[in-house]
């Protein structure tokens, strides 16, 4: 009975609970000097709110990208029956923030040590991937792993590949974590993971998400 509950406990707080299958069909409205930045960290409920509470980010899409398949599903991807990641594309204002801050930020939001997972989702699909648009993307992000690679005890295992393709991922996953703050996943990994990024880079926040 115990183990009984202990699965139940773990499948309460994986980001694999909800398996809604409406499509995104929420238009994209961003202001004309927004540049888009891409990243895999993990379930994209933590990574969206993480970077949305960035002084300079205009907004932040959850999708999935890295993979090959055409046009994938939350279930699909998921549950890890595609190669995709599930990622976030992240909107932001080039004048206030630059590339290399939010590579900064991608890295202090996440253990870029663990292979195929984060926290207590396992799979390829939480994946830890930065991807560049061209060749000083690329080297930004190489230089940083560079530059943090001596703090850790393991090799860095992030991804670096060129951008090709985002799917923006069904409508009730955007704002997630903000929409459903009693979710027990929210609760119990999400708002641990936020609270320690705000913790590393107070100076990247908005002032509203600074208490």
């Amino acid at each position: 009975m115990k183990r009984f509950i202990l699965i139940i406990l773990l499948a309460l707080q994986s980001c694999q609970t909800q398996s809604q299958t409406q499509q995104q069909t929420t238009p994209i409205t961003t202001p004309d000097n927004a540049a888009v930045a891409y990243f895999a960290s993990g379930c994209f409920w933590c990574v969206e709110a993480i970077y949305e509470s960035v002084e300079g980010v205009y907004e932040v899409i959850s999708g999935y990208s890295g993979g090959t398949e055409e046009n994938p599903t939350y279930r699909e991807v998921s549950y890890g029956r595609t190669s995709h990641a599930e990622a976030v594309a992240v909107y932001y204002d080039p004048k206030v923030r630059s590339f290399a801050d939010l590579v900064s930020v991608y890295y202090a939001s996440h253990d870029p040590t663990s292979v195929n997972r984060q926290g207590p989702d396992k799979g390829r699909q939480y994946r830890s991937i930065a991807f560049y648009q061209n060749e000083l993307e690329k080297m930004i992000i190489e230089s940083y792993i560079d530059s943090i690679a001596q703090y850790y005890s393991a090799p860095i295992a992030t991804e670096i590949v060129p951008f090709e393709i985002f799917y923006p991922a069904e409508d009730y996953h955007q704002d997630y974590e903000k929409n459903n703050p009693k979710d027990p996943y929210i609760r119990a990994v999400s708002i641990p993971r936020i609270n320690r990024f705000k913790s590393l880079l107070p100076k990247f926040l908005k002032e509203n998400n600074k208490h």
